[in-house]
């Protein structure tokens, strides 16, 4: 088994607990555009997946009437208002504790654009953690993975000592593109079977994480 020396986290569903608020406020567009909402959490995890603007189609916009650049902005404008009362996911501050006092390093990456990631992340006291924040230059999220590619070509730790947590099917495939592995979590905005299929180990909760880094 890998020793892993860095683990890359996710930010949005795997540190931050933003599902409901993320579903809520999909919804919110939706219906300020005449589409008909999303009816429950499950259908919204089922629905949800990377490159956004695929999720968008899956929950029934058109872009031939909405374009998804005004639907993506009203969706932002909604969300990072909503988002300030999240808390972090059960169990993230230990865990972070945890990998931190046993020397590995730790990266937040996220599909987030990197002004909102800094701005989410200096509401809650696990700045310190990190030895980088990693988000994207605009507010479309259509992919991690160029953005990982370059951390893990640049770091200078071997690609398979580096493992990725998150809680989507994007996060694996991230992590496979940059020849690391994965770890997923249930807690977020995928289905544990969608997570499951990928092949990758599954937690139900984050202090489960420690168990793989030896």
């Amino acid at each position: 088994m890998n020793t892993f020396t860095t683990v890359v986290w996710d930010w949005n569903g795997t540190l931050l607990d933003d599902l409901t608020v993320a579903f809520e406020t999909i919804n919110r567009v939706l219906k300020s555009n005449d589409y008909p909402p999303i009816p429950n959490l499950t259908a919204y995890r089922a629905n949800f997946c990377f490159p956004i603007i695929q999720y968008y189609r899956n929950v029934g916009f058109d872009f031939a009437r909405t374009p998804f650049e005004v639907v993506a902005q009203q969706f932002m404008d909604w969300y990072h208002p909503a988002a300030e009362h999240c808390a972090l996911q059960q169990g993230a501050v230990p865990t972070l504790q945890q990998l931190q006092q046993a020397g590995v390093k730790q990266v937040l990456l996220s599909a987030s654009l990197q002004s909102h990631l800094e701005l989410q992340l200096s509401r809650y006291p696990i700045r310190p953690y990190f030895d980088r924040l990693l988000g994207i230059g605009d507010i479309y999220a259509e992919s991690k993975l160029q953005l990982a590619r370059s951390f893990v070509e640049s770091c200078g730790t071997p690609a398979d000592q580096i493992l990725f947590v998150g809680d989507s099917v994007h996060d694996y495939e991230v992590a496979t593109g940059c020849g690391c592995s994965a770890v997923l979590f249930t807690g977020g905005h995928q289905t544990r079977e969608l997570l499951a299929a990928t092949g990758s180990p599954v937690i139900e909760q984050l202090e489960e994480l420690p168990l793989f880094l030896r």
